[in-house]
């Protein structure tokens, strides 16, 4: 699947793959014209991404051929044993949690997981959680806080899922005390956007002490179309929206509500996971390593100040 704005470079690469294709049926030399061809989608592939528009960053980040929690968990992780159920009413496939290890350090993974296929999205949720979902995330945290041991979390999902169900269970009152009790959590926690952060579905694992952003991934209140529904009456204002909303992790490293942003591979994380997924893990392992140097107290502290340092107001 490819993006409006990506048809350039897709055109490049079709013509890669004809001149491939061939030299494989024709026995020809074509190892010039195909290094010619590589440095130019490299150099268009940089300049598309470099100059994407609020929406368009958007549209990036929920790509279907991004990378996921449990592809991250593959890649950076080891020692995976993943843990089920919120031990009051059932397992909710949108969120994953469990142990495991990153180069060598123990710590709690937890994470929105959406499908790649129909079947896999009905099986998900679209990443969309159930309370239960973020009471099994708030179980997790609670037993790494337990033993002594860091939370993880990756955040990639459209927002909680907004059923009838989902409210008549707690809906709000289930993200209300993730939030709380985050804020309270005595040990070190770390946040990772690593695709779409859409409202208190985001946020209900995103109150840690780092939180991180991938150069392409986005963290709103709320999507574009809703807003644009909203004060527009139509979905059709989403790119004024997306720039009204400053979604981007740069807006938000600005605004101070990013620690930091992880560069992608040029083309998207969609285009390389793998060498997304080092990134991601170098980050984890030096933010993990800094805040293993504090005491609880001092974690504390310094994550109250944190929120506190967030938005500004005036006093009348």
């Amino acid at each position: 699947m490819s993006l409006e704005f990506e048809n350039g470079i897709i055109g490049i690469q079709n013509e890669i793959d004809k001149l491939l294709d061939l030299a494989e049926r024709k026995g020809l030399d074509v190892s010039n014209e195909v290094e010619v061809l590589r440095e130019k989608l490299q150099e268009i592939s940089r300049q598309t991404y470099e100059n994407l528009a609020p929406m368009e960053q958007v549209l990036v980040a929920r790509h279907p051929e991004r990378p996921y929690t449990l592809d991250y968990i593959e890649r950076i992780c080891t020692d995976w044993i993943e843990l089920h159920g919120d031990r009051g009413f059932r397992d909710d496939q949108a969120i994953v949690g469990g142990w495991a290890r990153i180069r060598g350090r123990t710590v709690m993974a937890i994470g929105h997981q959406k499908g790649r296929s129909m079947k896999e999205n009905l099986y998900r949720n679209f990443g969309m959680p159930h309370p239960e979902g973020y009471r099994k995330a708030l179980r997790l945290m609670q037993q790494a806080e337990k033993f002594g041991r860091p939370v993880v979390t990756f955040i990639d999902t459209p927002g909680a899922y907004p059923g009838i169900g989902a409210e008549e269970r707690g809906q709000g009152e289930a993200i209300a005390t993730n939030l709380r009790e985050m804020a309270r959590l005595k040990t070190p926690i770390i946040s990772v956007i690593i695709g779409e952060g859409g409202s208190g579905g985001a946020l209900a694992l995103g109150v840690t002490d780092r939180i991180m952003m991938l150069e392409h991934s986005v963290y709103s209140v709320i999507s574009p179309e809703g807003c644009s529904a909203i004060l527009w009456r139509s979905a059709e204002h989403r790119e004024e929206a997306a720039k009204a909303l400053q979604v981007t992790a740069s807006d938000l490293l600005d605004h101070g509500v990013c620690d930091e942003i992880i560069p992608e591979p040029v083309g998207g994380a969609h285009s390389d996971w793998d060498s997304t997924a080092h990134r991601v893990e170098e980050a984890l392992d030096r933010v993990l390593s800094e805040l293993n140097e504090l005491t609880i107290d001092q974690l504390l502290e310094a994550r109250w100040a944190k929120y506190e340092a967030i938005g500004t107001w005036r006093e009348a």
